[in-house]
């Protein structure tokens, strides 16, 4: 008998056995039905609309247990049983091959079984991106847990003759060990006591495999748990042949080898516990680990930084779990960033002083949460914040920043990690500019700057700007000692020299002659530039005040310098909280506010006045309505100055009246310019069949009485824009998914010396409507009229530009900002840097809107505010956070489906697992008829 492929054959006979059974058949089906009835029913997989299978593998430890104790339960007991363990015994090859065999066995039924849920992954990412990484994770995390279940059930079926009784022990046991690291075992202690349980626990280690993170010491605790329990297995096997009450030399070995084979796996998994984390992050774009503008932010490091966590012992149960991710992330920027980066973990009730100062120096206060013990539920303060901290500079992060909520289809909150990268870079990001710059503008400046003033010769200057003059050329030469060579300054006479430099700053950027209202004929120039070897920016010179042009030089030199915070110039609707009580006066933008305010600082932009604050680095206008010449001239010489003009603009508006959504005309003002720098917005709405949904009101009726309930419908005029609706740019190079609410399709001309790059696209499905209807509906069945096709919703024009103007308006003779400065101040033509960013919607980024998405969703996953940030850093050449802006767990969303649609998707799942039993029932089949013929031709029958 050949020895070595024992093992081989013990596995074939097993799975012939196996096979031969219809229990088997049974178990096998139902393990994949009850998997896919879990998915789609239990966690309501469409009504979850995220593009994941999380709900397959947060079930799949649980579901394993009864797989795994199934296919074991006869493995041994059966061999017992029969009589047939004495053969197996005493044969000369020795018992572990026997062992491994049936192992081998029960391994490859597992993963048959496990590839019958294969379909699901496969259709999720034939509807949406899927990220394959959670998924190989998942099915890797299910293969190691199942080896530990069923060498668990294999050394239960050896110590019975029964095989019911095995599949009841193994059962307790495996699910003994689940429970130990459960949160619904581990909420009843602290979270030291918690941790070190979700340590000892097979299901917590499950789920850190199955996010994607492949992390050597689970998978040493997987190993250790098969080794342990094959070990027992061949051990108690082994005893079945000793005498009783004997101890032989041999029996000693084996007893002693035992013994210290499960001292030396304990031995390494604690030795592995506190050594560091050796993983790997197989998500998509790695997720889980520090990005490479992380890395290169950390290596920017002067100063030590400190990274300090401060988490209570005792807090809610659902954040617990997220406290080893969230410090595993922070050890990450200890591992890069070396002795430069310390990190620091405290239980502030264990230490008072920490806790004063987090009190006291910091701001950060315990958070209330409630808990529940053996005994009653309490409230218990409790920390979960992140300080950041640089030199004198620290940023802290709380919970409501770190973690994201989502409501399930059952009513049950799903709590992850947002995006901890981002918000611990941008901490980082944001306390070494403050750190560096100290007030010194010069500190971030890498390449020289030079300050160009084309101001004409003084006979030509009103006396007014003499004194200006005079005064800036001090403020200059301050700037420039203070530099350290970093600045200088010069002044042109554009006159000189026959006018040639006049008529070339006239033709490259548009400086036309000036002139002042007390002597209109007298003509001059007075334009004040900054320039690096890569742009050049306009200064405003706004009313000539001496005491506001470093202010205004200040914000030009932060534009040549990433380690400042950006000024946002905000123009957008300003809400009568009167009228708004009354759902009246146009749409709101708090939430937009408040995200801008996350990153940059803002300042309210009135337009009116007919200049923009020269404090501002962008401009963005939301929802512009009848805006008159000065304000459309201040967005126009704004532009004309090299500035980048963000835009969400189109002929519509929406406003609920009466319980219900009307269309509302709105008149922006802008038509004409836009229409003069090619730029042509349709008066239509565009609807396209792949749309996200709406919480739309539904009247309901009991009796004499009316009720207004909300529910949740598939609504045609929120477009759903998938990565075939995104143009190539950074932009949206990282956004999975948009909704562009109320949306009119854009048409843009090209040439004129400019470059248009798309950004946003309806799919092939979308149409076009004037009507006025757009009421959402339980069954929307609107459909084409016409021809269907893409439509532009959002574009970039960036380049030179011609001003819509001729001549300064006179009606800002009129204007108080104005009269004092009495200079007709005027640029006609903008430089190579100038750019208008523009979206074909007023309500995209409204409160309204967003409110609905987050209703409709259930997530904060808000894509048209990362969509805008993403637009404010690309325009200010800010890209450090732009490609980690969007790495939050629900931001993959599936597609809009008709309920028709969503039923074959299911039953092609069902229908798939069968296709693969019966496939299996076939090979099986054949097999068999095969061995017969080979016995029949041996035995010559």
């Amino acid at each position: 008998m050949d020895t070595s492929r024992v093992a081989g054959r013990v596995a074939r006979k097993e799975l012939s056995l196996f096979f031969a059974s219809p229990v088997a058949w049974l178990f096998l089906g139902g393990f994949a039905s009850v998997c896919l009835f879990v998915v789609f029913w239990v966690e309501s997989f469409f009504a979850r609309n995220v593009a994941d299978v999380r709900p397959l593998f947060e079930w799949m430890p649980v579901l394993l247990i009864f797989l795994c104790s199934a296919i074991t339960m006869k493995m041994w007991s059966e061999e017992r049983r029969s009589g047939t363990l004495e053969h197996v015994l005493v044969q000369p090859s020795p018992l572990w091959r026997f062992s491994l065999g049936k192992f081998r066995a029960c391994l490859g039924l597992l993963l048959l079984a496990l590839l019958a849920t294969l379909p699901l992954p496969i259709t999720v990412a034939l509807l949406a991106e899927l990220d394959w990484g959670p998924v190989w994770g998942g099915y890797l995390a299910s293969v190691l847990l199942g080896s530990g279940y069923l060498a668990i059930g294999l050394f239960v079926s050896s110590r019975t003759d029964n095989p019911i009784v095995s599949l009841l022990g193994s059962v307790a046991l495996c699910g003994l060990l689940y429970l130990l690291g459960s949160d619904l075992f581990t909420s009843f202690f602290d979270d030291r006591t918690a941790q070190v349980l979700r340590q000892l626990g097979s299901g917590s280690r499950f789920d850190n495999i199955a996010r994607g993170v492949i992390d050597l010491r689970d998978l040493t605790y997987y190993l250790s748990l098969v080794i342990a329990f094959l070990g027992l297995n061949i051990y108690y096997l082994e005893r079945e042949g000793w005498a009783r009450f004997a101890s032989t030399p041999r029996q000693r070995h084996w007893r002693i080898g035992i013994i210290l084979l499960l001292a030396n796996l304990i031995v390494t998994n604690l030795w592995l516990a506190k050594v560091p984390a050796l993983r790997w992050d197989i998500t998509e774009g790695r997720v889980h680990s520090l990005s490479p503008s992380s890395r290169q932010l950390v290596e920017q490091l002067a100063e030590p930084l400190l990274i300090r966590g401060y988490f209570s012992a005792r807090s809610h149960p659902l954040l617990a779990p997220l406290v080893p991710q969230l410090q595993d992330l922070m050890k990450e920027y200890a591992a890069v960033g070396g002795p430069r980066v310390r990190v620091e973990f405290v239980d502030p009730a264990r230490n008072p002083a920490l806790e004063k100062e987090a009190n006291e120096q910091y701001g950060i206060k315990p958070t209330p949460f409630q808990v529940t013990n053996r005994y009653q539920a309490s409230l218990v303060n409790g920390y979960f914040n992140v300080l950041v901290k640089y030199g004198s500079e620290y940023h802290v992060l709380s919970f409501s920043d770190l973690i994201e909520v989502r409501t399930s289809a059952r009513g049950d909150a799903e709590v992850l990690l947002r995006n901890p990268e981002f918000d611990i870079t941008r901490a980082i990001r944001d306390v070494l500019y403050n750190y560096r710059a100290g007030g010194d503008l010069f500190a971030g400046i890498d390449k020289p700057v030079e300050f160009i003033g084309y101001v004409s010769n003084q006979e030509r200057l009103p006396g007014m700007l003499l004194a200006y003059l005079d005064s800036i050329k001090q403020q200059l030469e301050k700037a420039a000692a203070a530099s350290g060579g970093k600045f200088s300054y010069r002044f042109i006479e554009p006159e000189a020299n026959s006018g040639g430099v006049a008529r070339q700053i006239e033709e490259q950027w548009g400086f036309a002659p000036m002139s002042s209202s007390l002597d209109e004929e007298q003509e001059f120039y007075f334009y004040l530039t900054l320039a690096d070897e890569k742009q050049v920016v306009q200064l405003p010179t706004g009313d000539f005040d001496p005491g506001s042009f470093r202010k205004s030089l200040d914000t030009g030199l932060k534009r040549f310098t990433s380690d400042f915070t950006k000024t946002v110039a905000l123009a957008a609707p300003r809400l009568n909280r009167t009228m708004a009580a009354y759902n009246l006066g146009g749409p709101s933008f708090d939430t937009l506010q408040a995200a801008i305010t996350r990153n940059h600082r803002i300042i309210a932009e009135d337009l009116t006045d007919g200049e923009i604050s020269p404090e501002a680095d962008i401009l963005a206008v939301i929802a512009p309505q009848v805006l008159d010449t000065p304000a459309v001239f201040a967005l126009d010489q704004f532009l004309m100055r090299g500035g980048t003009v963000i835009l969400a603009t189109s002929p519509f508006s929406v406003e609920p009246l009466g319980g219900e959504l009307k269309l509302r005309r709105w008149s922006s003002g802008l038509v004409p310019w836009l229409e003069h720098h090619g730029i042509t917005t349709d008066k239509s709405l565009v609807l396209d069949r792949r749309h996200a949904r709406f919480p739309a009101p539904v009247h309901r009726s009991e009796g004499d009485y009316q009720f207004q309930d909300s529910k949740i419908v598939d609504y045609p005029f929120f477009i759903d824009i998938r990565r075939d609706g995104f143009g190539r740019h950074p932009i949206n190079a990282s956004l999975p998914q948009l909704t562009m609410a109320w949306a009119s399709p854009l048409e843009i001309e090209r040439g004129n010396q400019r470059r248009v790059s798309q950004l946003l696209w309806s799919s092939e499905d979308s149409w076009l409507e004037s009507g006025e209807d757009i009421a959402p509906r339980e069954n929307d069945d609107r459909s084409p009229d016409g021809a269907t096709g893409r439509k532009l919703l959002g574009a970039i024009l960036q380049g030179r530009f011609h001003s819509y103007f001729k001549a300064p308006p006179t009606e800002l003779a009129a204007l108080p900002t104005r009269v004092s400065a009495g200079v007709n101040s005027f640029v006609k033509r903008s430089p190579e840097s100038a750019r208008i960013i523009l979206y074909a919607s007023n309500d995209f980024l409204s409160d309204r809107v967003l409110g609905a998405l987050v209703r409709a969703s259930g997530s904060r996953y808000l894509g048209p505010l990362e969509l805008f940030n993403n637009s404010l850093d690309w325009a200010l050449q800010d890209q450090q956070l732009l490609q980690i802006r969007s790495r939050a767990h629900f931001n993959r969303t599936l597609p809009p489906m008709e309920q028709q649609h969503r039923l074959y998707l299911e039953l092609f799942n069902y229908g798939a697992a069968l296709v693969w039993l019966g496939v299996l029932g076939l090979v099986f089949w054949i097999r068999r008829r095969r061995l017969a013929r080979y016995y029949a031709r041996e035995l010559g029958l």
